[in-house]
C-alpha cells in the first residue's frame, strides 16, 4: 500500500475512533469522571497501570479504587492519615495487590507534596537537556518512582522502563492521555511541557497485529525498539502527532476490521 493511501486510510480511522463514544468502554473513561487536574492525573495513572485483562474488569476495579479513595483521589492521597490506609487493604487486580497500592499512594503523596503535577515526575533527567528524550524520561521516572526507602521489591514489576527492554505500553498510553491536545474530547491535553511529537505509540496486542499487517513493524519481538520503530514509521504520516494513529490501529484491531 502506498504511503499516501495508507495515510488517508489511517487518518479516516483516526477520525472514526477518536470520538467521545470511544470513552465509554475504554479505561480512559475513569479519568473522565473528574475535572480537577490532580484527580485526572492520579486516576489516569491508575487506570493505565491496571490496564491489562478485559476492559470491563479494568474499569470496574478502577471504580472500586475511587470508592476506596472516598470519591476524591487527590484529597485522599495528599491528605490521608495512617488510619485512612485501611480503606485500601484487600484491593487486588490480577498481580497488583494492596502492598503495591500502598506504595503507589506513598509515592504519589511524596510527589504531590513537592510538585503540583505528575508531569514533573516524567521530566526528571530532562531538565538540563535541550532535546527531550522519552527513553531517558521513562528510565528516570522508574528510578524516581522507586526512590523512597521503603519500596517493596515486588512492586517494581508494575512500572516498566526502556532499560528493561519493555515497550512501556501502559506508561505510553497514560502519557498519550495527558499530553495529546485536540478538540475531540478523548485525550485530555492537560500537560504542555512534554510535546505530542515526543510521545511513543502504545504497543498492545491489537496495535501490534495491525501494525505488522501494514508493515509498520518489522522486528520479531515486542520491546522498546519495536515501539520506537512503530512511532518513527507513523511520523511519516504526521511528525507532530504520530500517536494519534494509536486510535486507528487499536480501533481496527479491537473491532477485527483487519
Amino acid at each position: 500500500m502506498a504511503d499516501f493511501d495508507m495515510k488517508q486510510f489511517l487518518n479516516d480511522k483516526v477520525a472514526s475512533f477518536n470520538q467521545p463514544a470511544f470513552i465509554e468502554n475504554d479505561p480512559i473513561c475513569i479519568p473522565h469522571l473528574f475535572t480537577k487536574k490532580q484527580d485526572i492525573e492520579i486516576m489516569g495513572f491508575f487506570a493505565a497501570i491496571l490496564a491489562w485483562g478485559q476492559r470491563k474488569t479494568i474499569i470496574n476495579k478502577c471504580r472500586e479504587l475511587i470508592e476506596r479513595f472516598d470519591g476524591q483521589p487527590s484529597k485522599f492521597i495528599i491528605g490521608h492519615k495512617e488510619e485512612d490506609l485501611k480503606n485500601l487493604l484487600g484491593f487486588k487486580h490480577r498481580t497488583f495487590n494492596d502492598t503495591d497500592l500502598l506504595y503507589f499512594v506513598s509515592f504519589l503523596q511524596f510527589h504531590y507534596r513537592h510538585f503540583p503535577s505528575l508531569e514533573d515526575a516524567f521530566l526528571i533527567g530532562n531538565q538540563l537537556n535541550k532535546a527531550f528524550s522519552m527513553e531517558r524520561s521513562l528510565n528516570e521516572f522508574k528510578a524516581y518512582f522507586f526512590s523512597l526507602p521503603d519500596h517493596p521489591i515486588r512492586t517494581k514489576k508494575h512500572i516498566s522502563s526502556p532499560m528493561q527492554k519493555s515497550s512501556c505500553k501502559r506508561l505510553n498510553m497514560f502519557l498519550r492521555w495527558m499530553v495529546r491536545q485536540d478538540d475531540k474530547g478523548v485525550d485530555f491535553g492537560i500537560w504542555n511541557r512534554i510535546k505530542s511529537r515526543d510521545l511513543i505509540c502504545p504497543c498492545d496486542v491489537h496495535v501490534e497485529r495491525v501494525a505488522r499487517k501494514f508493515g509498520l513493524i518489522t522486528s520479531d519481538k515486542v520491546n522498546w525498539k519495536t515501539a520506537v520503530e512503530l512511532t518513527e514509521n507513523l511520523k511519516r504520516f504526521d511528525p507532530e502527532d504520530p500517536v494519534k494513529y494509536d486510535f486507528a490501529l487499536f480501533g481496527i484491531g479491537v473491532t477485527r476490521e483487519s
